[in-house]
């Protein structure tokens, strides 16, 4: 990392200036807590960060040391934060270090490790036997809850309840106190010159449900009473923030409602289109069952007719050579224009089929529909021409049957009682 400039921001790590003030709010309140475990004290802050915390107590304390894994953030906190007692260093957390610490800060670090008990072993062998190890992290349900559909923190590797969390920290320690963190909306009563004390208030007893974090004190000394500790943060105000917020969730609102009358009325233009299809459709359908109803009685009645005229060749004479081959291609033309018609009228009863099902269909369909009828009119056309022809096929033949019939040969016939 070039000098000078902060490491890279994750959303994750506290960089003073870069976050948003109610989560830098979260994370220096913490420290202020310490600042008063830390008076005269020899500090050891694990997962300091970029330093602004470990500074914060080098003001009170007799030395503070910062151990964080990034050398970005300790190159960061050796830049902005020196001071004659404070010293950073790169390094691993769960790893005993020289010395020996009266107070040992862990915030928000241990649902980051895989190893967690070694940090906690580690603590324990580098406190003194009067010192404490002040640890926090998030209350898992709680935190959850307000990620929402963000989803699990890609950077905590094991988040805890609260009875996992004492449990943990009572396996290491003794003499364990447990605290919460939450923000709390409180109304302040302040001198406009000046700070003097403050008196807090704390209107009923906390809730573990909805604690945001929760802070162990640990130690293998007997712990006094741990007060309630109340941080206020000049650089926010939660009624102007909520009404903030108030504002743009109205805003949104109002833009939704607007699409939704817009959404509303599109789809009622869309669903008397589609009303009017599916009128279109069902005119269409009766129409291609009515040419198919005529299709098929033109059909019966060329069968009848092929049949008149197999009847009629059966009279013909079969020594006749003439007659025998025009009989012959006859009835094979007429095979052929049977098979030829069956196929089609298959066919047209497959369309019907398909353009059942696909009414069921919405309007993407309506094209497709329109295809099927003009290629459902070509073929009723088309087999009106056929049966025109056909028809007139047929009288050709009678006219060639009474031809024939009316020929020399055949009155010869007749007269010698050959033909009838």
């Amino acid at each position: 990392m070039p000098d000078g400039l902060p490491p890279e921001f994750t959303g994750e790590r506290v960089i003073p200036g870069q976050v948003d003030v109610d989560l830098f709010n979260e994370h220096v309140s913490r420290y202020a807590f310490a600042r008063g475990f830390a008076k005269g004290k020899r500090v050891l802050d694990l997962g300091c960060g970029t330093g602004y915390g470990a500074f914060a107590m080098a003001q009170v304390a007799a030395s503070v040391t910062g151990v964080d894994l990034s050398q970005d953030a300790i190159n960061h906190a050796r830049l902005h934060y020196p001071a004659a007692n404070l010293k950073f260093e790169q390094g691993d957390v769960t790893e005993v270090r020289e010395g020996a610490y009266d107070l040992m800060i862990a915030f928000e670090v241990i649902e980051h490790l895989e190893n967690w008990r070694g940090l906690l072993r580690s603590a324990s062998g580098q406190l003194t036997h009067e010192g404490w190890l002040l640890v926090s992290t998030p209350n898992k349900p709680v935190y959850a809850e307000a990620r929402g559909a963000s989803g699990g923190n890609e950077f905590h590797v094991h988040e805890f309840e609260y009875e996992e969390f004492q449990q943990a920290l009572a396996e290491v320690f003794p003499h364990v106190k447990m605290l919460v963190q939450n923000h709390s909306a409180g109304l302040l009563f302040a001198p406009v010159h000046g700070v003097g004390a403050c008196e807090v208030h704390l209107g009923g007893a906390v809730s573990l449900a909805e604690a945001q974090f929760f802070v162990g004190v640990c130690s293998h000394a007997p712990i006094a009473d741990v007060n309630a500790f109340f941080y206020l943060p000049t650089q926010a105000n939660l009624l102007r923030d909520r009404d903030r917020h108030i504002e743009l969730l109205r805003g949104e609102m109002d833009l939704k409602t607007e699409w939704m009358e817009v959404t509303r009325a599109e789809l009622a233009g869309r669903n008397r289109e589609y009303e009017e299809l599916l009128r279109l459709n069902a005119e269409l359908k009766r129409q291609v069952e009515e040419r198919n109803e005529w299709a098929l009685r033109q059909d019966e009645l060329a069968r009848a007719r092929g049949e008149r005229i197999l009847g009629l060749q059966d009279e013909v004479e079969t020594g006749q050579a003439e007659w025998a081959l025009a009989a012959a291609a006859y009835e094979e033309r007429v095979a052929t224009l049977e098979d030829i018609n069956r196929a089609k009228t298959e066919w047209a009863l497959e369309t019907e089929r398909r353009l059942g099902a696909e009414l069921t269909e919405r309007s993407e369909h309506l094209m497709r529909a329109v295809e099927l009828l003009a290629a459902a009119e070509a073929l009723v056309e088309e087999r009106t021409l056929w049966a025109q022809r056909l028809d007139v096929e047929i009288r050709e033949w009678e006219k060639r049957w009474s031809g024939l019939r009316n020929a020399t040969w055949v009155r010869v016939g007749s007269g010698l009682g050959l033909v009838k």
